[in-house]
C-alpha cells in the first residue's frame, strides 16, 4: 500500500486564472493536497483558450492543472458567492488572482477572510502588491518583464527580447507555492493562520537582483549579448564547422587553464594578461571570441563536445524543443508520465522536479470545466432541487 502523500487532508479552494496561481496550486496538488479550482461558468478559466494545441485542449492549462477538482461559480451572484462561503470552511487554503480589487469587493480580502475563517491561510497573487501605487494596475508576464528590467537584458546587440516562457507568472507561482508550504508549516506549529501575499512585480525583482547589484555598483547595466555571458568569458554558445552550436563555461582559472592547453591548444593563453582572470576575458571578451570561434571552426559539433569534455569543461549542445523531449536524461529517469486530458486522451507530462524519497506524485486528470461541480455540491449539502435554483440563478 502506497504511503500517504506529505499533503494529503489538506484542502485547497483557488479562486484561479492563467498561469501563477494555477501553477502554485497545481505543486500542492503534486503533494496530495485537494485543491477545488473555481472557474467562470461558461467557459472556465481563460487559459482553457489560450491555444488548442493538445488534442483540442490549451498546452497552458494541461500543464497547470492536473490533479485539480473544477467547480464552476459565478461569483458575481449571491448564490454563487453563498457556495463559496459554504465552500471556505472546509477549506485549509484559499488562493485568489483576481483582478485588483475584486477579491476585496467579493468579500474575499486577506482581512476579511481571517476574521471569518480564522485557521484559513489567504494567499493573494497580485500584479505590483496590494498597496502602493500601482496596486490597482493590471499586470501580465511580458509587462513585468519589462518593468523589471528583464527584457532589457535579454536579446543582443540587435534589440532586447523577452524571455521565451512566462518567467513573471513561473516565478510568482514557485513563491506562492513556497510561502503557502511556509504558512501551513507555522500553523501547524503555532496555530496560527499567516497570510500569503506575492507579486508577479516583486516575484521577478528578486530574479534579476544580481544584474541590479551589477548596475547599482557599476553605474553601467549588463550588455546584451545573446548566448554569450554578460560578466563571465569564456561562456556562451560557439558554432561548430557543422553549424550545430555548442555551449562552453569556464568558471575558475583552473578551467581556464585546461581549455586553452586542452582544447584550444594555445597553452601560451594561460599566460597572457588580456586573459588572466574573468573580469579580464570579458575586457578582452572579442579577441578571445576570434581565438574560440577559429577552433570551433576545425571540428563539428560532436567533435567539439568531445575535446571539451576531454577536457573537463562543463559543455552542451544548444537544443531546439523537439530534441528536449526526447533527451536522453529524461528518457533514462523516467522523467515523463501520462496525464489524462477530459476525454480520457493519455498524454505526456513531466513529474515535479522535487522528487521526495518515498513518496510518488500524483498526476491525476486534467478536468473539465464544471467537471466536479455536482459532486461538490453534494458534499456541502445541496440537493438536487438547490441545484436546479443555482442553475437558474446562473450561479453555476
Amino acid at each position: 500500500m502506497a504511503e500517504p502523500l506529505p499533503l494529503s487532508g489538506i484542502t485547497v479552494v483557488s479562486v484561479e486564472q492563467a498561469v501563477a496561481a494555477p501553477f502554485a496550486t497545481r505543486q500542492l496538488a503534486d503533494l496530495g493536497a485537494r485543491v477545488i479550482k473555481v472557474e467562470r461558468p461558461g467557459g472556465g478559466d481563460f487559459a482553457r483558450r489560450y491555444d488548442t494545441t493538445v488534442h483540442g485542449e490549451s498546452s497552458y492549462y494541461v500543464w497547470l492543472n492536473r490533479s485539480k477538482e473544477s467547480v464552476t461559480l459565478d461569483l458575481k451572484t449571491p448564490a454563487g458567492r453563498t457556495v463559496l462561503e459554504r465552500l471556505l470552511p472546509t477549506a485549509d487554503v484559499f488562493v485568489e488572482n483576481l483582478a485588483p480589487g475584486a477579491a476585496e469587493r467579493l468579500g474575499l480580502g486577506a482581512e476579511a477572510l481571517a476574521e471569518r475563517f480564522p485557521t484559513l491561510i489567504p494567499c493573494s497573487v497580485t500584479g505590483y502588491g496590494s498597496t502602493g501605487p500601482w496596486a490597482d494596475r493590471k499586470a501580465y508576464d511580458l509587462l513585468v518583464q519589462c518593468q523589471t528590467g528583464l527584457v532589457s537584458l535579454t536579446g543582443n546587440e540587435h534589440g532586447s527580447a523577452r524571455v521565451g516562457v512566462s518567467v513573471a507568472d513561473i516565478a510568482a507561482g514557485m513563491y506562492a507555492y513556497s510561502g503557502i508550504l511556509t504558512a501551513l508549516y507555522t500553523r501547524a506549529t503555532t496555530g496560527v493562520a499567516r497570510a500569503v501575499e506575492v507579486s508577479l512585480f516583486e516575484a521577478l525583482a528578486e530574479w534579476v537582483s544580481q544584474p541590479a547589484h551589477y548596475t547599482r555598483h557599476s553605474g553601467t547595466q549588463p550588455p546584451r549579448i545573446g548566448t554569450q555571458h554578460a560578466t563571465i568569458a569564456p561562456y556562451g554558445a560557439y558554432t561548430a564547422s557543422d553549424g550545430r552550436d555548442v555551449l562552453l563555461t569556464v568558471q575558475n582559472e583552473r578551467e581556464w587553464a585546461s581549455l586553452c592547453e586542452q582544447f584550444l591548444r594555445r597553452p601560451d593563453l594561460v599566460e597572457d594578461p588580456r586573459f588572466a582572470t574573468s573580469s579580464d576575458r570579458v575586457a578582452h571578451r572579442r579577441e578571445l571570441n576570434e581565438i574560440i570561434t577559429a577552433r570551433f571552426g576545425e571540428l563539428d559539433s560532436q567533435e567539439a563536445l568531445a575535446h571539451l569534455e576531454r577536457a573537463g569543461i562543463a559543455n552542451a549542445e544548444v537544443y531546439d524543443i523537439q530534441e528536449f523531449l526526447a533527451h536522453p536524461v529524461l528518457q533514462a529517469r523516467g522523467r515523463w508520465q501520462d496525464v489524462s486530458l477530459p476525454d480520457g486522451t493519455a498524454v505526456s507530462s513531466l513529474l515535479p522536479p522535487v522528487g521526495l524519497a518515498g513518496t510518488v506524485p500524483r498526476m491525476d486528470a486534467v478536468p473539465a470545466a464544471g467537471q466536479h461541480t455536482l459532486s461538490v455540491l453534494a458534499e456541502l449539502g445541496y440537493g438536487a432541487a438547490d441545484i436546479d435554483a443555482l442553475r437558474d440563478q446562473h450561479a453555476i
